[in-house]
């Protein structure tokens, strides 16, 4: 009876430096009989200084390493063709004042685009009208409505990106998550077609 493997490799896979990459570190596998932990064991690369960031495997070497230490072995694929490794540096210690500065920076630049759009579109005109309109007396600043507009506003944006600080209200992902997903999965695209090339080169000593 023939032995048979089945393959998966997985999307992305983080690894450290000087880390010996292993099959199982980057697939899957499933096999007909109990060669499956020593499968996984195989040596497929190593990572270096020179890596830099990211690293892409494909499926042709690992399923190249896996016949040449089990010979008339039948592998099938299933999924990706490729596995982006990406190397995790040293995280550096965030300054508390760098914070407060990036922090202050993103709140006076989302508070000046709300003001300006508001300008825009004559925010304060059309309160003043709407407070007439239910009131039959004109207001320069109708806070009436201008307070609980401005809570509105806050709660809806929470209420639209599903998040308050790393609370979740639910598992719906938001308009920003899908966003960024998109960005990801162009960005791995990116990196499989343009570093693929560099990696056969190391793996195969060009």
């Amino acid at each position: 009876m023939d032995k048979s493997i089945y393959l998966r490799m997985r999307q992305r896979v983080q690894v450290l430096q000087h880390q010996k990459v292993t099959i199982g570190d980057v697939a899957q596998i499933v096999s007909s009989d109990e060669s499956e932990n020593e499968v996984k064991e195989l040596f497929i690369y190593e990572i270096t200084p020179e890596d830099k960031h990211l690293v892409v495997i494909d499926v042709m070497k690992v399923i190249s390493t896996i016949q040449r230490n089990e010979p008339g072995v039948d592998v099938q694929t299933i999924g990706p063709a490729q596995s982006i490794l990406e190397i995790q540096m040293k995280q550096k210690t965030l300054a508390p004042v760098y914070f407060v500065l990036v922090w202050l920076l993103l709140f006076i630049g989302s508070a000046l685009a709300i003001m300006n759009f508001h300008e825009d579109v004559s925010m304060q005109l059309v309160h003043q009208k709407i407070y007439y309109m239910m009131t039959g007396h004109y207001k320069e600043q109708p806070l009436l409505l201008q307070i609980p507009y401005s809570f509105g506003l806050g709660i809806g944006m929470i209420l639209f990106f599903n998040h308050l600080f790393r609370k979740r209200f639910n598992e719906e992902p938001s308009p920003l998550e899908v966003e960024m997903f998109n960005y990801q999965q162009d960005l791995d695209q990116y990196v499989i077609v343009h570093e693929n090339k560099e990696t056969e080169k190391k793996i195969n000593g060009d």
